[in-house]
């Protein structure tokens, strides 16, 4: 899978923040059933790791992946428990190399013109750009079109459903990052059900 393909797999990358390792498969499921099979389990958790274990071991039609990767440990743990993408919320030329040299695909993340020229000269052409609606949103994307044509983003980052289909609407946009689609009580009641309802219509929202 080359990392163009992460930005192609579906409008939105469901961006997730597990607490507790058992919920991950049927969480997974629920998001695969949806529509919605790339699925970016964030870092920020002690559960977090045997949750892309989990998924990637059980959930044969997710591509799961690892987010708030900020450092080249963080590359190594995510790859060795089976994850298929990485994204960062920022970048260096340190962790640039290691995501490089993982084998995976990547979305680096930047905020500025000047770090995605940097990227560009490194020969990345796919980025995150992180935090979307904070950073300038629709409207800065659309003012790096013209002079960056051959950059693509995964916006992430205070995306609603309202907000996802004018990102979307953008010619270098492959897909927009967000977790609107996994309510807090619907994943604490293990309403399941839900899920899968809000992730297809999160599917649906380029249509």
């Amino acid at each position: 899978m080359t990392s163009r393909s992460v930005l192609d797999l579906a409008p939105v990358v469901p961006v997730v923040v597990v607490e507790d390792a058992a919920d991950a498969v049927p969480l997974a499921r629920a998001l695969v059933a949806g529509g919605l099979p790339a699925i970016e389990v964030t870092l920020r958790t002690p559960a977090a790791l045997d949750a892309i274990r989990a998924i990637a071991a059980e959930v044969p039609d997710a591509v799961v992946g690892a987010g708030t990767v900020i450092s080249p440990a963080n590359v190594r743990d995510s790859v060795d428990a089976g994850a298929r993408f990485l994204v960062s919320p920022g970048w260096t030329d340190t962790l640039l190399d290691a995501m490089k040299a993982s084998g995976v695909p990547f979305l680096p993340g930047v905020s500025t013109t000047s770090e995605v020229v940097a990227l560009l000269e490194r020969g990345v052409t796919e980025m995150k750009f992180f935090p979307a609606e904070a950073a300038g949103g629709t409207a800065y994307l659309k003012s790096l079109a013209g002079p960056l044509p051959q950059a693509r983003f995964c916006p992430t980052g205070g995306i609603t459903p309202a907000s996802a289909p004018s990102y979307l609407a953008l010619k270098n946009v492959g897909c927009v990052g967000g977790s609107w689609m996994l309510p807090g009580d619907a994943v604490a009641a293990k309403d399941w059900g839900r899920v899968e309802r809000l992730a297809r219509e999160a599917a649906a929202v380029r249509d």
